[in-house]
């Protein structure tokens, strides 16, 4: 598997996400930058996990497919099942019902928060009501690349 790397210019590798991208705060998706990909890929997956989530373990907050490849995933992706500006991409059910939903862990608790960028070497037939689980099964054989970016958030925090 070739490697690829997955960064934004929110935040870095383990540090702290900006209030800016979270539930507590604007609740806008972060920009996300690919570095590395693939010449065979035909579309790109995201999902962001609560890590820390003591109920939970990886407790979806946002799932998205059928992402056009590029480089360069916007920051603010719109709500809804359908994504015009990223050619028709699909978000699915997850804490964000068809939408990013960022961070929001319980007031002082500091929970860990991981994007998960999958390149396949196919689009995904799959309709908006699908969950994370659902996408995992259906994605089985089709990785080309995968990266992750984690940052951590704490609500309240100054």
């Amino acid at each position: 598997m070739e490697t690829l790397k997955l960064k934004s210019n929110a935040f870095d590798e383990g540090d702290w996400i900006p209030i800016r991208y979270t539930a507590r705060g604007d609740n806008v998706s972060p920009e996300l930058e690919l570095v590395g990909i693939t010449q065979n890929a035909k579309s790109i997956l995201i999902m962001l996990d609560d890590a820390s989530h003591p109920i939970f373990p990886n407790y979806n907050h946002w799932v998205i497919w059928n992402i056009p490849v590029q480089k360069v995933i916007p920051e603010g992706i719109p709500h809804g099942k359908y994504v015009d500006s990223l050619d028709g991409a699909i978000q699915g059910i997850a804490y964000g019902r068809n939408r990013y939903k960022g961070p929001k862990p319980p007031f002082k608790a500091i929970h860990t928060y991981v994007f998960t960028v999958y390149i396949l070497n196919c689009k995904i037939d799959s309709a908006p009501n699908n969950k994370k689980r659902d996408l995992l099964n259906r994605i089985d054989g089709h990785v080309l690349q995968l990266a992750t970016l984690s940052g951590k958030f704490q609500s309240g925090r100054c």
